[in-house]
């Protein structure tokens, strides 16, 4: 088995991230809390207009975003890997509008992203509670 990799690199924007070990520990233990093992992930820290371009390219969805995820998991495969590109523009805003912490946001939009590889939706009013639940509840476990 491949050794799992968690990435971080910045696309078109100058980026620091801190706690970078502790990240990826953080990120791996939500991983293997879900019954799944961390494979190949790729954060990609980038800008409104990076991710825009992503978003229209991909998705064709012409709108700005803080987060789009690009899911690599194989069927049926307990491995997670993927592709998590995040506009720090937007989640900056996002935490200033939202009245919390950059770092906290940043925190909950990266959770966010390994979620959808887990496999779960944000599309309906009820699966957006629980990813919300979901996100609250790793987010304590790094504190």
């Amino acid at each position: 088995m491949p050794k799992p990799q968690i990435n971080f690199i910045n696309e078109q924007i100058k980026f620091f991230l801190k706690d970078k070990s502790r990240i990826k520990k953080w990120l791996s233990a939500c991983i293997i809390h879900e019954k799944h093992d961390p494979g190949t992930i790729c954060y990609v820290f980038c800008s409104d207009k990076y991710l825009l371009t992503i978003n229209n390219k991909y998705l064709k969805h012409n709108y700005y975003t803080d987060i789009i995820t690009f899911d690599y998991t194989e069927k049926e495969s307990k491995i997670i890997s993927g592709d998590i590109f995040i506009s720090i523009e937007t989640v900056k805003s996002n935490s200033e509008d939202l009245g919390i912490e950059f770092g906290t946001e940043l925190k909950r939009v990266m959770v966010h992203g390994i979620l959808h590889l887990l496999g779960y939706g944000d599309k309906t009013n009820t699966q957006q509670k629980e990813m919300r639940k979901k996100e609250d509840k790793y987010i304590k476990l790094f504190m």
